[in-house]
């Protein structure tokens, strides 16, 4: 009698083999390899909870602010014939109100960064090649100069290493993400004047034709890190000289000449000049660091405005009631031609570390904006109105000087967990008086005036972040 085939005769099915994840210790804490591939992958970010304190000018003015930010970085690395291919993704969503905002709430999720590595390509978002993303300024509030922690530009970049920690890099970034402009739009004074006998013209930017051209030369080593950069920015413009008038367009003709200005001032080149680097001092404290930025710029004002990761439509530098207008570039009513706009600035710091767990940063920057003859008007003292009684005021682009001095506590009582706090002094000096609009407690405007020589404000503010 044959007997029934029994289970464990039947041909069993191969189980598939597991997929482990596996530590890719390669390049640094954290990676692992994407199963199935030879792709090591971090993924990491960031929490933070900012509050801001800012001294008030009005009483309509928000004297505090909230800001919560949300991170997430994405990191992955293979290992290629030619070196290591890299893919680099930062994108974040930042939510702030009050005196961060000026008023209301705003919501700005972005890509911050987004680029490939390729045997010394780059090619995307990533942090400008005229600042060094190595700088160790941990500053909460911004300084005069191109903060790594906000430069960040679309860019084509070519880096060749020389071994020994030297590197030089050509770089084609995003020049309208550099451009600072400004309408100009200047207080009169006195009853009856209809506006400025003399005054700069504004430009308004016309179309990209080519892309900022950035080179530097970057020596690294176990001491610290040195780097000169420069970068050439195209300055152009458009219908500086015509305006539309129900529909027509029409000349704007100039207020010293009587004659049209031309519909366009032409095409200049701004440029600018950097030197940045650090250096550790283990002899004040274990992790101590010093560092400096200094930068000169004709024409091209945001490669040191505090990094710049967008153009600025109306840019100016304020303190208190006192807002000091600056642009790469004006309109000389004279002449209708282009003249551009100087600025120097120097940034720098000292970090020390009293305990593994506490450090304390003090920083400071100075900058200061030099316009050509012909971006100002001194209003006569005939025509002035001014609440001081003062013999006049300065209108139009003035020349200026801007400090600021700043110091914070940080205490890390876990890993990538820190808490600190921190106070902003800022001055702003003219270098001419300036009149200063007088307003009532709601904010309003009064029709007066008030001379100044400068004016200063403070600003404190408390974080909270959590990095993973």
């Amino acid at each position: 009698m044959t007997g029934g085939a029994q289970a464990s005769d039947l041909p069993a099915k191969a189980a598939s083999p597991i997929e482990y994840v596996r530590i890719c210790s390669t390049h640094g804490a954290g990676f692992f390899y994407v199963p199935g591939t030879e792709t090591c992958l971090r993924v990491g970010g960031r929490v933070r909870a900012e509050y801001l304190y800012l001294q008030p000018v009005t009483r309509l003015q928000d004297t505090i602010g909230f800001r919560a930010r949300g991170r997430i970085n994405v990191d992955a690395r293979t290992a290629t014939a030619y070196g290591i291919l890299r893919a680099y993704i930062r994108m974040e969503i930042t939510r702030s109100s009050g005196a961060y905002t000026g008023g209301g709430i705003d919501t700005s999720p972005e890509i911050s960064q987004a680029f490939i590595q390729f045997d010394g390509l780059t090619a995307g978002r990533a942090v400008s090649f005229f600042t060094s993303p190595d700088l160790p300024a941990p500053n909460f509030g911004d300084l005069r100069f191109d903060d790594p922690s906000n430069a960040e530009v679309t860019l084509l970049a070519y880096t060749y290493s020389f071994g020994n920690g030297l590197s030089a890099t050509l770089s084609l970034e995003d020049g309208i993400e550099r451009r600072v402009n400004n309408e100009l739009s200047f207080p009169l004074f006195g009853a009856g004047v209809t506006g400025p006998v003399f005054a700069p013209i504004a430009s308004t930017y016309a179309g990209e034709r080519m892309p900022d051209v950035v080179g530097n030369l970057r020596y690294t080593g176990t001491w610290g890190e040195v780097q000169l950069a420069a970068a050439l920015h195209q300055i152009r413009d458009v219908a500086v000289g015509v305006t539309a008038v129900g529909g027509v367009t029409l000349p704007v003709f100039n207020p010293v000449t009587g004659l049209p200005n031309p519909t366009f001032a032409g095409t200049e080149y701004g440029f600018a000049l950097g030197a940045h680097g650090y250096m550790n001092v283990p002899a004040l404290g274990e992790g101590d660091t010093l560092w400096i930025s200094t930068a000169y710029a004709n024409g091209a004002i945001g490669y040191l405005n505090a990094g710049q990761a967008g153009p600025i439509s109306n840019g100016f530098i304020s303190a208190g009631p006192l807002t000091m207008p600056f642009t790469d570039a004006f309109v000389e009513p004279f002449t209708g031609e282009f003249k551009t706009n100087k600025a120097y600035a120097i940034a720098g710091g000292l970090n020390h570390n009293w305990t593994p767990t506490v450090q304390t940063n003090l920083f400071g920057s100075w900058m200061r904006f030099d316009a050509p003859r012909g971006a100002q008007y001194v209003v006569p003292a005939t025509t002035a109105t001014l609440a001081n009684g003062s013999a006049g005021s300065t209108t139009g682009i003035v020349d200026f000087n801007e400090y600021r001095v700043g110091a914070n506590v940080i205490w890390m009582p876990v890993k990538e967990f820190q808490i600190g706090v921190e106070a902003l002094y800022i001055r702003v000096d003219p270098r001419q008086r300036v009149a200063v609009p007088l307003t009532t407690a709601a904010g309003d405007p009064t029709g007066a005036f008030r001379s100044t020589g400068s004016e200063d404000t403070w600003e404190g503010r408390l974080r909270v972040q959590r990095d993973f």
